[in-house]
């Protein structure tokens, strides 16, 4: 319970901070520090990332940063793509799973290490318009690929979601926190409701990582505004890699001693 404790004060954090980020350490901390089998573990980060989520969009909303029918699009394309995802993970030894998930979090945290110009300009609005050729192929090929890794490794996609909404649809980092909450929140419901029938959930390990997180969400979305994003992306980019790689050792150790 300690260490459930201790993973939804930084999945929270992380969540009410930068919009996204937590599900990708959910999984793996729930496998490797609280000890639940994966495929429990994956219906649980969706269940308590997507509640966090929906806490989180609050004072965003309040400010005006969420890009309503962007984030609706890449939800909606989303949702209809992590069924498909679902149905794969469960095709898929544990290990293979968990070696593409290291994999992801290799690549999404040497992608936030880099310091790109933020050049996007597919859904810039010009005078409260958006230029939707551009726009909305962007958007749902983006929401598609996102649904997709949401059902097939149990994450929210947060920290995919923000790159592809400021670098390819050219959102402001603020405006894409804000909306990358809405549409985590449609992926993670649409992950959980197909995985949902396939596990038991732990409930009391599960009611006390989103009491906690929830309560860590709150307390850091308040921070958000006041803190460099810049470096609070460095730093969790080096924890995403320092999990892939405790991941890589422990399936290394595996196949060694099998």
């Amino acid at each position: 319970m300690i260490a459930a404790i201790g993973l939804g004060l930084v999945i929270g954090a992380l969540i009410g901070l930068l919009g996204g980020g937590g599900s990708v350490l959910a999984v793996p901390g729930l496998v490797y520090a609280v000890g639940q089998p994966l495929q429990q573990a994956v219906a649980t980060s969706l269940l308590v990332v997507g509640v966090t989520a929906l806490v989180a969009l609050a004072p965003r909303l309040r400010a005006g940063q969420i890009a309503w029918r962007i984030g609706a699009l890449f939800g909606a394309a989303g949702a209809a793509t992590a069924f498909a995802g679902a149905a794969v993970n469960r095709l898929l030894p544990d290990d293979v799973v968990l070696a593409l998930f290291a994999a992801l979090m290799a690549a999404a945290g040497v992608r936030m290490l880099q310091n790109r110009p933020d050049t996007g300009s597919a859904c810039s609005t010009v005078g409260g318009t958006v230029n939707w050729r551009r726009c909305l192929p962007r958007t749902l090929a983006g929401g598609l690929a996102v649904g997709f890794l949401t059902g097939l490794l149990g994450v929210g996609g947060g920290f995919l979601v923000i790159p592809v909404l400021v670098i390819a649809l050219g959102l402001p980092m603020t405006t894409a926190i804000g909306t990358s909450l809405l549409i985590v929140a449609v992926n993670s419901a649409a992950g959980f409701a197909a995985h949902a029938g396939e596990v038991d959930l732990d409930l009391p390990v599960t009611l006390t990582f989103t009491a906690v997180a929830v309560a860590a969400t709150l307390l850091t979305a308040r921070l958000g505004s006041r803190l460099d994003t810049a470096r609070l992306r460095r730093w969790f980019a080096g924890l995403v890699l320092l999990f892939a790689g405790g991941i890589t050792v422990q399936l290394a150790a595996g196949l060694m001693a099998g």
